[in-house]
């Protein structure tokens, strides 16, 4: 099992927003559901080893479970509408019960610290500019990878407090600053060659 953790500093959590402005009055959710598409959508398919939880204002976290998932197509449009319909039934979503508003989505009351601990049973992952060349790690190093990063925002002082005590590995994936989605991308094509050794 391969899990993202997409911190969402600006998404709104009140569903009225237009699917035609998601870089501005969405809070920069364009990006983000690009990080989304590229944690799941191959060529001709979906990655069902995959979960991908987009933690939005630190409020709601919205999770996608590639297992299960239906209708994520590879456009921002499509799968920014899923997160706008999980939104529509965050009311739904009582204590640790999610709220399930369709296949492979779940809505739980629940910000960055509460999700990353309930995920952290593989290994932690920070991807960050500082971090250790992964290919000085390894894919063993690696195992049940949960990765976590950041939208157009940094971490805050808090979130790096929670990073801090629960990171396993502050990894970066090149010479060159990628965004989210990248990132996302080429961390799956590091595991998948099993660290660049198998095409």
């Amino acid at each position: 099992m391969r899990q993202f953790v997409c911190i969402g500093h600006d998404v709104p959590t009140d569903p009225d927003f237009s699917l035609d402005d998601l870089a501005g009055g969405a809070g920069r959710l364009d990006a983000l559901c690009r990080s989304i598409t590229a944690s799941f959508v191959t060529s001709h398919g979906i990655r069902e080893d995959v979960r991908t939880h987009l933690v939005v204002q630190d409020e709601l976290t919205i999770t996608f479970d590639g297992s299960e998932l239906r209708r994520l197509n590879p456009d921002e449009r499509s799968t920014a509408a899923l997160v706008r319909t999980a939104l529509e039934h965050r009311d739904e979503a009582i204590g640790a019960l999610p709220a399930e508003p369709s296949p492979g989505i779940e809505v739980y009351r629940r910000g960055f610290e509460e999700t990353l601990a309930e995920v952290a049973d593989g290994t932690v992952v920070q991807l960050h500019e500082d971090g250790d060349a992964v290919v000085d790690v390894g894919v063993d190093g690696l195992e049940n990878p949960v990765f976590v990063l950041s939208d157009h925002r940094d971490f805050t002082d808090a979130e790096e407090q929670v990073l801090e005590d629960a990171v396993d590995r502050r990894l970066r994936l090149g010479p060159e600053l990628l965004h989210a989605d990248q990132a996302i991308t080429v961390a799956h094509h590091y595991l998948d060659t099993e660290g660049y050794e198998r095409f």
